[in-house]
């Protein structure tokens, strides 16, 4: 069986509002279930195709201090 789980995702949420958008994020983070990473990675991926030089950068840099504090926490 092919299943292209990208498609699946983006089909899934192709219909959602902001309001929804944002609680997909947030449940999918506060419940820490692996299984919904490849949802976010999804989501991550558009919010990078849509931004801007500056935006990406923003990013990266939230993303790397975010990650040298969870690092310091183990």
């Amino acid at each position: 069986m092919d299943l292209n789980l990208r498609k699946a995702i983006l089909h899934n949420i192709k219909e959602n509002s902001r309001d929804q958008l944002e609680t997909t994020i947030v449940d999918a983070i506060q419940d820490g279930e692996e299984k919904l990473l490849p949802g976010l990675g999804v989501l991550f991926e558009l919010i990078w195709k849509q931004s801007d030089d500056n935006e990406k950068l923003e990013m990266l840099e939230a993303l790397e201090k975010g990650v040298k504090e969870a690092a310091a926490m183990q």
